[in-house]
């Protein structure tokens, strides 16, 4: 590997960092987005140590090619572990079985000669939970950044690998990582009073304008390619008001598709007796395990929190009880789970034609807009936030709940607490298509106008916690 930074003097490269402290502390602060707090961190070509220490890891690692560097880093931050190495070459001698959250691979791919085997290499240091995130800059930024250069206003580098973000995936996707999401930030890398950061909050994230930003992210896992041995059990969360109607065929229709399976079905206060009615149908299938519970407080997404609460399965599933997402569809969103084709696995409804009346015209308009926005407020592709059928690991949501308090308690539907969830843990989101089907007892809880009001809450909510932060 080529030396990762044009001098090896600690001195002279802490001194340019000074001189581009807004750049630095901008970069750092969107890694630390990604990054949870207390994460396992890998960073591979980590300079002077700064940006390591920065993401508070609970166990930090960083390699680097400089001897003097890392001579530094190591008396600066005792508290992490630095080694001098080549990280082209295989590490798994010296880092010994260490299990990594993330490895950082910030402004060094692009001096690496052998991109391919760089990731081949590393592949052996991931276990499915890694992420593993590539931060460079743009390719467009390379006559404004020699010019820079020039008039000593960036700190020399050796010559550059000549990369798009779109080259970086194809590397990665050469070795079986999945790429799950790419950023650009800064588009003024400067503060001048202000203004840089006023346009890289509001301005710099936009559609059409975000491509022009200096910053790249990318952040990838490696693809799942071995079953578990023992197939995980299941919990399917039901929640309900007013679907006396529905509880026995919800229970009749849902396949048995794992070898343990729990059915928790939660009733919203009702009016119709649909409480008395899961009382009476876990009498009648005693067969079954299925448990039925009067949420504390109301709305679809408390009753889905208390259900999680109580769940005893290693995968977690939402089944609306209107039953317009067929319950014959649910083992597909369990395979794709298991088979790790997906670790956040949304159900889709507007792929496939609908049942007459299942959706009003407005109603599928404004999703295939919201789809739009939230694939880009998202950076993955969701084409139906509001579909109720929604699955992920159980280990995932207790990540999930650790990391709430960046959004707070804001969603009544339950759905966006998960979507956004899944994302700031960087989790793949997988969209499986099912049929819509019209309802056959009750009527639609959804008021058009109320909840539309809410659905911009949440865009405007995403935008400010996901993009302008």
């Amino acid at each position: 590997m080529l030396a990762t930074n044009a001098y090896d003097n600690p001195a002279e490269y802490n001194a340019w960092r000074k001189k581009n402290a807004y750049f630095h502390d901008e970069d750092l602060r969107y890694l630390k987005f990604l990054i949870p707090e207390g994460s396992r961190v890998l960073d591979l070509g980590c300079g002077n140590g700064d940006l390591l220490k920065g993401l508070n890891p609970s166990h930090g690692v960083g390699i680097d090619l400089s001897k003097n560097l890392i001579k530094y880093a190591k008396k600066t931050y005792p508290d992490l572990t630095f080694y001098n190495a080549d990280i082209e070459q295989p590490l798994d001698k010296i880092l010994k079985g260490q299990e990594f959250d993330v490895i950082l691979i910030s402004d060094t791919v692009g001096s690496i000669k052998d991109i391919q085997k760089f990731f081949k290499n590393i592949h052996g240091l991931c276990s499915e939970k890694t992420r593993i995130i590539v931060s460079y800059y743009s390719k467009y930024w390379e006559p404004v950044l020699k010019t820079a250069e020039l008039f000593k206003q960036k700190m020399p580098s050796l010559h550059q690998n000549y990369l798009s973000t779109d080259d970086i995936i194809e590397f990665m996707k050469l070795e079986d990582f999945v790429p799950l999401k790419y950023e650009y930030r800064q588009l003024l890398p400067k503060k001048m009073f202000g203004l840089g950061t006023l346009i890289n909050r509001f301005i710099a994230t936009m559609p059409g304008i975000r491509r022009l930003c200096l910053r790249t992210y990318v952040v990838a896992r490696i693809e799942t390619k071995e079953l578990p041995k023992k197939l995980p059990s299941i919990t399917v969360v039901v929640p309900c008001k007013n679907e006396k109607g529905n509880i026995e065929p919800a229970v009749k229709r849902l396949p048995r598709f794992a070898s343990k399976m729990e059915i928790i079905f939660v009733d919203g206060h009702s009016s119709d007796g649909t409480f008395d009615e899961i009382k009476r149908v876990i009498k009648a299938y005693p067969q079954y395990d299925i448990k039925g519970f009067i949420q504390p407080k109301r709305g679809k997404g408390d009753a889905v929190r208390f259900a999680f609460d109580k769940a005893k399965g290693d995968i977690l599933m939402i089944l609306d009880a209107d039953l317009t997402t067929p319950p014959e569809e649910m083992p597909k969103f369990y395979d794709a789970l298991v088979r790790g084709k997906g670790e956040f696995i949304n159900g889709t409804r507007l792929i496939y034609p609908m049942e007459n009346e299942a959706m009003q015209f407005l109603n599928f308009l404004a999703n295939k807009a919201f789809s739009w926005i939230f694939t880009y407020l998202l950076n993955q592709r969701l084409t139906d936030t509001l579909c109720g059928t929604k699955v992920l690991w159980r280990d995932d949501y207790k990540r999930l709940i650790k990391n709430r308090t960046y959004f707070g308690d804001f969603d009544p539907f339950g759905d966006f607490d998960l979507i956004f969830g899944a994302s700031k843990l960087n989790l793949q989101i997988t969209e499986i298509p099912v049929r819509y089907a019209a309802r056959s007892y009750g009527v639609t809880q959804i008021s058009r106008f109320r909840h539309g009001f809410l659905l911009l809450q949440m865009t405007l909510l995403a935008f400010r916690k996901l993009k302008a932060f």
